[in-house]
C-alpha cells in the first residue's frame, strides 16, 4: 500500500460492513426509504454513526451498493469452492444478486434522479458482476448440470426483471428467481 494512502483499523472496516450489512437488510426488508433508526438499531449503533459516516441517504445507498457487489464478486469463487455442485454454487450466487437487486430499485431514487452517476454506477456493477456470473454458469455447464446456451448478462437481466416486483409482498423474487435457476438444469 503507498505510504500517502491512510490504512484504515481493522475495527473500522469491520465496524463499516456491519453498518453496511445492517442498511442492506433493511433495504431488502423495506426498501431505501428505511429509517435511519432502524437501520442503526440493526447494526447496535447510534444514528449519528451512521450520519458521520454517510451524510445523506443517497451516500449510504450507494456505498450499500457498491458493498452488496463487492460482496457478490467475492462470493463466486467461494461459492464454487464450498458448493456441493457448481448448479447449488450458481443458485447461491444468484441469491445474493437478488438481494442485491432488490436494494438497487431504489437505488436512483435515492440519488435524486441522478442519471449521469446512476447510469455510471450501473455500469461499474456489469463490468464487476457479468465475468463472475460468466465463471458461475461456465463451472455449472462444464459439469453438464445446466443448459450451455445461457449468457451471464442475459441470465442478470432475467432475475433483474423478476426482482421487478419485490415491492408487493405477495411477491417473492427470490423465490422465483430460484425458480429460473432451477429451470437451467439438464
Amino acid at each position: 500500500m503507498p505510504e500517502d494512502v491512510p490504512r484504515r483499523r481493522a475495527d473500522a472496516v469491520r465496524n463499516e460492513r456491519t453498518l453496511l450489512d445492517a442498511a442492506a437488510a433493511a433495504f431488502v426488508a423495506a426498501g431505501v426509504s428505511a429509517p435511519v433508526r432502524d437501520i442503526a438499531k440493526r447494526a447496535g449503533v447510534g444514528v449519528g454513526t451512521i450520519y458521520r459516516h454517510f451524510p445523506t441517504r443517497a451516500d449510504l445507498v450507494v456505498a450499500v451498493y457498491k458493498h452488496q457487489v463487492q460482496a457478490c464478486v467475492e462470493a463466486g469463487p467461494e461459492l464454487l469452492a464450498s458448493a456441493d455442485t457448481p448448479h447449488q454454487a450458481l443458485a447461491g450466487w444468484i441469491d445474493l444478486f437478488v438481494d442485491f437487486l432488490v436494494t438497487k430499485h431504489g437505488l436512483a431514487e435515492a440519488m435524486q434522479s441522478d442519471d449521469a452517476g446512476f447510469r455510471t454506477l450501473h455500469a461499474w456493477f456489469l463490468e464487476q458482476l457479468v465475468p463472475v456470473c460468466g465463471q458461475l454458469l461456465d463451472a455449472a455447464v462444464g459439469a453438464g448440470q445446466i443448459r450451455g446456451d445461457i449468457e451471464p448478462l442475459v441470465l442478470m437481466f432475467a432475475v433483474g426483471n423478476l426482482c421487478m416486483g419485490a415491492g408487493d409482498p405477495r411477491y417473492d423474487p427470490r423465490l422465483m428467481a430460484g425458480v429460473l435457476v432451477a429451470g437451467l438444469a439438464r
